[in-house]
């Protein structure tokens, strides 16, 4: 699942995996998580996301590969919200191959940046202030949209409409799914 932050990456893959009996990986959750445990890694994570920058690739690395790899041994997962650049995805797909792990498909969510503003600032979380947002907003445009043409180029990438209903989405999703 790649969209910019607010793009519906959670509530889509929660549906997705939950439809196909996988598990949801979400990245954020996922840095979040070692941002509270206040371990080392974990406060650098949180220095980065106040700020709104993205944290930097080998400590995503560190604390995802794991995660996938568990996931993957149950059956499979939908990632949300990694890779972003097309540094890690390049990164990504050679652990995968390593693994013996198949990208069968990158869902874009493409939504305008006014309904993402307003929907972050809607959910209220902590780092979810308009100066932080806008930030993220534009570090995903510079980082993230190279790594649409990545996968388009790859013939992976299913680009939705994502400033429609959840359901709407979802069967969109669903349907172009390979």
């Amino acid at each position: 699942m790649v969209a910019a932050p607010g793009g519906g990456k959670g509530t889509q893959g929660q549906r997705l995996a939950a439809k196909y009996g996988i598990q949801h990986v979400s990245s954020g959750d996922v840095l979040r998580a070692e941002a509270r445990a206040g371990t080392l890694s974990g406060r650098e994570v949180a220095a980065y996301q106040k700020r709104g920058d993205l944290v930097p690739d080998q400590i995503v690395f560190d604390l995802l590969t794991p995660v996938v790899s568990a996931a993957a041994a149950r059956g499979g997962y939908i990632l949300d919200g990694f890779p972003r650049t097309v540094p890690q995805a390049i990164e990504a797909a050679d652990i995968g191959r390593r693994l013996d792990l198949t990208l069968d498909a990158a869902v874009y969510l493409n939504v305008p940046d006014p309904v993402l503003l307003q929907r972050l600032l809607a959910r209220a979380r902590a780092d979810d202030t308009a100066e932080v947002i806008r930030h993220r907003l534009e570090v995903f445009t510079e980082t993230s949209g190279p790594l649409i043409d990545y996968y388009r180029d790859r013939g992976i990438l299913l680009e939705v409409n994502g400033d429609q209903p959840p359901d709407s989405i979802t069967a969109d999703i669903q349907a172009r799914l390979p």
